[in-house]
């Protein structure tokens, strides 16, 4: 029990407590930057996604007219 009575026990208590707190903070900071790089990365797929089908659709246009023009010749 002369652990608990030792003049040291409240100073480490205090250090270790103010460690964790800025442990925990910094965590925290470093897990929100972590999901909006995600966001932003999910965000910029979904465009290139969009893209991609606006691309198909356009060549789709693209070889219908050119198979109507060959028809029609």
């Amino acid at each position: 029990m002369e652990f608990w009575t030792s003049p040291f026990i409240v100073p480490l208590g205090v250090f270790l407590m103010v460690v964790l707190i800025v442990a925990i903070v910094s965590f925290k900071g470093m897990r929100e930057k972590e999901l909006e790089a995600h966001y932003k990365l999910r965000y910029e797929e979904m465009e290139h996604e969009t893209k991609l089908k606006q691309m198909e659709i356009e060549k789709a246009r693209i070889e219908l007219e050119r198979a109507r023009a060959g028809k029609s010749s």
